[in-house]
């Protein structure tokens, strides 16, 4: 049977019709609002966790446990800041380590080649303050597969050192990388053209050819760093260095010749420390946990700094 309401004669149609369109409308319209509120709440949550990852330094929290055990914190790859390894983060460990009193003995468990003297400077310092401030409380580091330069400067500073007979421990030697592209620019026909406000404004230009005064400076400042790396593993070492000439040349040696030398004290790994030395086997990990923001910030911050050590034609690497 033929639908009157459907004949476009019927003055009903056209009202039908457009009532039909705007409840359409409406109903899109409401289905995109819920979709876009889903999408804020969404886009919200993720700019939360980034805020929460942001203020969040993922600092060492106190260990809830009323059982006693040893405390262990990871000095691994560079020391510097913003690394891994960076002085802020492992002296939060350490206070946080030492402050308990569960904490029967702490261990740096080390497998780094070096970097920064300064934050290297920092932790040693740290740790000499808190033993003496907590002398009941025995630090020990035990170098894994590499503990060399800066690293092996803060080994110096704990009670004592243990390593495998294959670690590679030492390298007590300060360095800064350049290079020389002189007779590369003469020969393709490049000159080179500094503008210095400061005589030695341009020192380690890899471009302008060596100066005798320059490389003269750069191996007094260089020798400065190397006598403060000296007296400070002196210290901590005291009377078990061996006296042999090539102990502060920059060398290094395998862990047995490291013993040799008075460089560590023995053989084992952490647990073997943890039981037999601390007599307190339960080892709990208190380094701190790098979050997300902070890897995208120092892969950013060492990109920038590349770059802009690039563009002004700094090409000192850093010293160890």
């Amino acid at each position: 049977m033929f639908d009157k309401s459907s004949n476009p004669a019927n003055p009903q149609w056209e009202k039908q019709t457009i009532q039909k369109v705007l409840l359409e409308h409406i109903t899109e319209q409401r289905r995109a609002r819920r979709w876009s509120i889903f999408f804020k709440l969404v886009v919200l949550g993720l700019v939360g966790i980034l805020f929460y990852q942001f203020f969040d330094r993922e600092l060492p929290q106190p260990v809830i446990t009323s059982m006693p055990h040893t405390a262990i914190i990871e000095i691994t790859g560079e020391i510097g800041p913003g690394a891994e390894s960076d002085a802020d983060n492992i002296r939060d460990s350490l206070h946080a380590a030492f402050e308990n009193k569960q904490v029967k003995g702490v261990i740096l468990r080390i497998n780094s080649p070096g970097g920064s003297p300064v934050q290297a400077r920092q932790i040693y310092s740290e740790v000499r303050s808190l033993r003496a401030q907590y002398p009941q409380t025995l630090i020990y580091a035990v170098i894994e597969d590499l503990g060399t330069s800066a690293a092996y400067l803060i080994a110096s500073a704990t009670d004592a050192i243990y390593c495998d007979k294959t670690s590679l421990v030492g390298s007590i030697g300060v360095k800064i990388d350049s290079f020389g592209f002189v007779d590369v620019m003469h020969k393709v026909g490049v000159e080179r053209r500094l503008y210095v406000a400061g005589k030695y404004k341009g020192i380690l230009d890899p471009y302008l050819p060596s100066d005798p005064t320059e490389d003269a400076f750069i191996h007094s400042q260089l020798d400065i760093v190397h006598k403060a790396f000296i007296d400070n593993v002196k210290e901590g070492r005291g009377t078990r260095l061996r006296n042999s000439p090539d102990l502060f040349t920059g060398l290094f040696w395998s862990g047995e010749s490291a013993l040799s030398l008075g460089l560590v004290d023995g053989f084992g790994d952490a647990q073997f420390v943890a039981s037999e030395l601390i007599k307190a086997e339960n080892l709990v990990d208190y380094t701190p946990s790098e979050n997300l923001l902070d890897r995208i910030a120092r892969r950013v911050g060492a990109s920038i700094g590349n770059a802009v050590s690039t563009q002004v034609g700094l090409t000192q690497k850093g010293v160890r």
